[in-house]
């Protein structure tokens, strides 16, 4: 791809991707950044893309950047929902302790899926390499993992002690 064919892409497919991106993620600020990262990874590859191409290129690069934005606000969002200052306790109780007596009742390799998916936020694939578990079974054990932690929590004789 040329510099010309590159100015004509922009031109033809910008309002397109960034209309895509916006009906998706409806956040003007994050469209635009989308939109932005994506014809810039097309610049960086244009030696590599045929105009042909160009368009499915900068669709397909476009939607994993989305992809990727909204796993990163949701990962930021659920990490902000668990801190310490911002959970509601009845007094007397102590979320700490019940959430440390619930991963007690796991063994150790649920615990350790646990707190490598949802404290460190690592992905079922690298998760898989950590522990040299398949991504299949990390799913399957993390699973029933947390179904031991929810049936452990919901249990007001173990909440109240």
């Amino acid at each position: 791809m040329t510099e010309t064919e590159y100015n004509q892409c922009v031109n033809l497919y910008a309002d397109n991707v960034y209309r895509f991106i916006l009906k998706n993620i409806r956040h003007e600020a994050d469209a635009k950044d989308v939109v932005q990262n994506s014809f810039e990874s097309l610049w960086i590859n244009r030696h590599e893309v045929e105009n042909e191409s160009s368009k499915s290129y900068l669709f397909t690069i476009a939607y994993r950047k989305m992809i990727d934005l909204i796993r990163k606000n949701k990962r930021i969002s659920l990490k902000d929902e668990f801190k310490p200052e911002l959970m509601v306790s009845a007094p007397g109780y102590n979320n700490n302790r019940i959430l440390n007596e619930a991963l007690k009742q796991l063994n150790e390799t649920q615990r350790s899926l646990v707190m490598l998916k949802d404290y460190e936020g690592y992905s079922y694939e690298e998760i898989g390499r950590i522990t040299g578990l398949n991504e299949s079974q990390v799913k399957v054990y993390l699973h029933r993992a947390r179904l031991l932690l929810r049936a452990y929590i919901v249990h007001p004789e173990n909440v109240i002690g």
